[in-house]
């Protein structure tokens, strides 16, 4: 292993820093994934400083190629670059290895720029990029929802309130509800994407730059469409860490929520679904067993968003302005959080697209007729009984069934009238599980017809 190189700070310190104040204080084992960015915005800094004259075109040049070396060594030694190359961060990191390439025209780089403002583009630069290979998983499960609706529009299964059978419902219908959900998470992600494109380079450590800094070159140069207006908040903002957390945790309650119910779908008291055997597994003692693991996994994994919140959140709560070395722990909650967050969305999609749905099972389930209730509360109000009286009538009746240990469907006309008169023979096809659902056709309702409208106006999105 390589001796660690000195410290970018080191001219105004006596003694060498403590070993354990290394441990503690150093952040390369895990910023070190920022390397492409950190480079990135070097050699766009470096074309900024040759723009003002601070470089000349031979050392702007050099610094550039040797920046361009050092990726690439990176790309191919991977770890053991960084382990030849320690430091306290990936900025000295690649800065010592360009000045022990190049030289003299390696120690100009940092005129004029701080690691504050250095971190700072660094991250929106990383967040940039992952954020956007998020909004295509999300972006391909939600189209994997869209599919699975496009199958089953008409596919009729109980519907659940408190998890007790509540309406009938089609199975299309509640796929679509995911697509609703993951289309809002898109819309977030989309919308946060402009408080993360915002450039800070050019803030140096709070005051700003006495060298004559053309920021919306450098801006320009790193693809971003904003500069920040405020060099004591560009180094100290960490609002868009929050945001994008946020949305990250959020997603995952929605793909947590989706777990839950392929667990309870698959157990033997639903067996709504199978979920196939390469996205399943058993159990080391009990030879029957077939586990949703990943859906189980999409449930507990989920708390590390939150927690990863919450940790940023207290991290901001009681920092005065502007940078404080609190905010280093920023980085380990994204990388999670955005680790986690792209496995979940690719498994999940793989998982809907190797369920089979039982609909035989399901259609069994939707002909429990009490949950036609509310269609005949429906049916007697839409004869002029108010809906509230309505409501009791048929509580009634249902109370009447559970006694004689009857379904809706088995009551006969003469029953029916012993509680209101205005029952008739058109009842015993308004409770049918069909025409539950064909009945609610309005705008976003579950009848197969709206599904279909929904499917279209989801895929024209």
């Amino acid at each position: 292993m390589a001796k660690k190189q000195s410290n970018l700070w080191s001219g105004r310190f006596k003694k060498k820093s403590a070993k354990l104040l290394s441990e503690f204080n150093d952040s390369l084992s895990f910023d070190k994934r920022l390397y492409k960015h950190d480079i990135k915005g070097s050699i766009a800094y470096a074309q900024a400083l040759h723009k003002t004259k601070i470089l000349t075109a031979k050392e702007t040049k050099k610094i550039i190629s040797g920046l361009n070396k050092i990726e690439k060594q990176i790309d191919s030694k991977k770890d053991k670059w960084f382990a030849e190359n320690q430091n306290e961060d990936i900025h000295s990191s690649v800065e010592n290895k360009l000045i022990s390439l190049i030289g003299e025209p390696g120690r100009k780089l940092h005129t004029g720029r701080s690691r504050n403002d250095q971190v700072a583009t660094d991250i929106r630069l990383y967040l940039k990029d992952e954020l956007n290979q998020i909004l295509l998983l999300l972006k391909k499960l939600r189209q994997a929802f869209i599919t699975q609706a496009k199958k089953h529009y008409k596919t009729l299964m109980p519907g659940y309130t408190h998890l007790q059978r509540a309406q009938i419902i089609t199975l299309g219908h509640h796929l679509l509800a995911y697509e609703q959900k993951f289309s809002r998470d898109i819309e977030r992600f989309q919308d946060s994407f402009k408080r993360i494109d915002v450039m800070p380079l050019g803030s140096g450590a709070l005051a700003g730059s006495s060298f004559n800094i053309d920021r919306r070159f450098l801006a320009k140069k790193l693809g971003f469409s904003k500069i920040s207006e405020n060099s004591i908040d560009a180094v100290s903002d960490r609002d868009f860490i929050c945001e994008f957390l946020f949305n990250c945790s959020l997603s995952g309650i929605h793909l947590s929520q989706l777990g839950e119910e392929i667990i309870l779908w698959s157990s033997e008291e639903f067996k709504f679904i199978e979920i196939s055997d390469a996205y399943s597994t058993g159990s080391s003692m009990m030879p029957q067993k077939k586990n949703p693991d990943i859906a189980e996994l999409l449930r507990g994994k989920t708390g590390r968003y939150l927690g990863n919140l919450v940790s940023i959140l207290n991290v901001l709560k009681g920092l005065p302005h502007a940078y404080n070395k609190d905010l280093q722990e920023d980085k380990e909650v994204i990388f999670d959080s955005i680790d986690t967050i792209k496995i979940m969305l690719k498994i999940s999609n793989e998982l809907l697209q190797n369920i089979s749905f039982k609909k035989d099972k399901m259609y069994l389930a939707a002909k429990d007729s009490f949950m036609a209730a509310t269609d005949v509360a429906d049916y007697l109000t839409k004869k002029g009984i108010p809906f509230r009286t309505a409501h009791e009538i048929t509580g009634k009746i249902v109370l009447y069934c559970i006694k004689k240990k009857k379904q809706l469907t088995d009551l006969s006309l003469d029953e029916w009238k012993k509680f209101h008169k205005l029952f008739n023979n058109d009842i015993i096809e308004k409770i049918k599980v069909e025409s539950c659902v064909n009945a609610r056709n309005q705008y976003g309702g579950t009848a197969p017809a709206e599904v279909l409208k929904a499917i279209k106006r989801c895929s024209s999105k």
